[in-house]
């Protein structure tokens, strides 16, 4: 990595551990820094970013009983989903009224307060204990930084950030500050992503060394480059805030509410939004936050925009053997793209779940599932039933701690407990990992990649896409 002070990812993981270690020694309120919640107190939540995910997140929240929304922030007042996968309306004040409405049930004096630019909410709310971080991707970063820096607790929605630069910023203010975070891939708390990883680390297919992993994701903009028209901005939407760290362009609703996805600026395509989700049991199972990947390709997509992000992408993460590792090749597939059928696949049985999976392969055999870490299986079937059988019908020995629910275990990190499965160290990591794809993509050929120094070795030109550039008056050092 570049000079200045920066840490390289390996660094950080060694301080991300050491500082997991110290916390199974004392109770974090010990160590100073962070105000822990005690575990009889209620954690005070601030969310940032109320459209469709935002208000999915507070509903997962009115779920805990130690919990209280006590403020929330977003440029937009309310848009109509309805269209869109989340429906209804969202937006902060449909989503003030909803949070209202749930905890005044529990306290007549209740009162939610909502903000138009989460500075300002973090500057005069002081009894906010944690952030909940909803917002689209280009922002991600600002928010986790800003909250961490002032001692709170952070959830941020994947992906950790919008660029590789950015996570290993976050990954250092989160050793830095020893606050309680949680990315948003949820089914890294799950069950059945332990069991990937505990049979992987069993030998159940020997040694692994091809991932694919696939969603029918993608599809958010149309067309190439911005488009001509300039509507008006909706009132009730502080169009400049929203733009945040990036330049300045007029606004269009193709980019907000909801498909902002689709666009380099603001989103980071269909590897932000579902391969965080379908790669990481194979990810947390290789321990892929410890190795950095020699090259990355995309291999086919249907057209390279500088605005865009294309669907249909097949990218390619080749890793050296290492450490009496074999060598690794992951791909991705997004759009209409999906990998071969593996030929020991019963013909009756589909690939994955719907548009979505992983298929780990190893020497010995290989292990489907679906997204988001679910119905992991060794096929063929009967491949699966010899293996139980060997092992007297049982799956392999814990070695994971159970999780409670990934906000659960965030609510708990906050109150002192054990870190959360996706606490940012991890995350950046594995939100670099995924980022790197669309480096590639963008700079149209296969990239070298020096992890340790944060560079692409052979395109100098693509540096840009590791690190961008922000506009005057953002500097995410600085926060």
């Amino acid at each position: 990595m570049p000079s200045g002070g920066k840490m390289t990812r390996r660094q950080f993981v060694g301080t991300a551990a050491a500082t997991a270690a110290a916390v199974t020694v004392v109770p974090r309120s010990v160590l100073g820094g962070a105000r822990f919640v005690a575990p009889s107190e209620t954690v005070n939540v601030a969310i940032v970013g109320c459209g469709g995910q935002g208000r999915t997140n507070a509903r997962a929240l009115f779920q805990e009983d130690d919990v209280r929304v006590i403020a929330i922030a977003d440029p937009r007042e309310q848009a109509d989903y309805s269209m869109y996968y989340y429906k209804g309306e969202a937006g902060r004040l449909p989503v003030r009224r909803e949070v209202q409405e749930r905890y005044l049930r529990d306290s007549k004096s209740y009162k939610c307060n909502d903000y138009v630019d989460f500075r300002e909410m973090l500057d005069k709310e002081k009894a906010i204990d944690a952030v909940l971080c909803a917002t689209p991707d280009h922002w991600h970063a600002f928010v986790a930084m800003t909250a961490m820096r002032r001692g709170k607790h952070v959830y941020c929605e994947k992906p950790l950030t919008h660029n590789i630069y950015e996570a290993r910023m976050i990954a250092k203010a989160a050793a830095e500050t020893g606050v309680a975070t949680q990315l948003g891939n949820q089914g890294r708390s799950s069950g059945t992503h332990a069991l990937t990883c505990e049979w992987i680390w069993n030998g159940a297919i020997g040694d692994v060394t091809e991932v694919h992993t696939w969603s029918g994701a993608g599809g958010w903009a149309d067309g190439r480059g911005r488009p001509k028209d300039t509507p008006p901005v909706p009132a009730g939407f502080d169009w400049d805030l929203w733009l945040g760290p990036k330049p300045d362009r007029p606004y269009h609703p193709a980019y907000a509410p909801y498909n902002w996805r689709g666009w380099w600026a603001f989103g980071t395509g269909a590897v932000g939004d579902m391969m965080v989700h379908n790669v990481d049991p194979a990810f947390a199972a290789l321990e892929l936050d410890q190795r950095h990947p020699a090259t990355v390709e995309c291999v086919e997509t249907p057209f390279v925009d500088s605005e865009v992000v294309a669907p249909g992408n097949h990218m390619v993460w080749t890793f050296a053997a290492e450490a009496g590792r074999p060598p690794l090749v992951v791909h991705w597939y997004d759009g209409d793209l999906r990998p071969p059928r593996p030929a020991e696949l019963e013909p009756d049985r589909k690939v994955g779940e719907g548009d979505n999976g992983v298929l780990i392969v190893g020497t010995k055999g290989t292990l489907m599932g679906g997204g988001w870490s679910k119905s992991p299986r060794l096929i063929p079937e009967p491949k699966m039933q010899a293996y139980l059988q060997a092992n007297k019908g049982k799956t392999p020995p814990r070695t994971l701690p159970e999780s409670k629910g990934h906000h659960r275990d965030w609510l708990d990190a906050c109150k002192g407990g054990r870190p959360a499965r996706s606490r940012f160290e991890y995350g950046a990591a594995l939100t670099e990992f995924v980022l790197l794809g669309d480096v590639a993509v963008r700079a149209k050929q296969k990239i070298q990649w020096d992890g340790p120094a944060m560079r692409v070795k052979n395109v100098p030109a693509a540096q840009a896409f590791v690190q961008e550039t922000y506009r005057r008056g953002w500097d995410l050092e600085k926060v």
